[in-house]
């Protein structure tokens, strides 16, 4: 189990070994007392941008999709939406 103070400052790399940015912030789900997602940029700065929703979508991943955690988290591609 790790911390969520630990993961403020860790880099995040993809599963194919891109460097994706380094965590910023942690959204937490309140009903499951779990990281829900981490952020690539600070929540406040993401508030200001003016475009909330799209700039999130852009600098947060999902915490599901870490795969590991050490000194840095390693997370995999998101999956392919299905076509509409």
């Amino acid at each position: 189990m790790v911390r969520v103070s630990e993961l403020y400052g860790k880099r995040v790399i993809s599963s194919s070994g891109g460097l994706l940015g380094e965590v910023k912030g942690v959204i937490i789900d309140i009903s499951t007392a779990s990281v829900s997602h981490i952020l690539l940029h600070r929540i406040d700065d993401l508030v200001r941008s003016g475009n909330l929703r799209s700039d999130f979508m852009k600098n947060s991943i999902s915490f599901d999709r870490v795969t590991k955690i050490g000194e840095g988290i390693v997370v995999k591609a998101p999956s392919a939406k299905a076509p509409k």
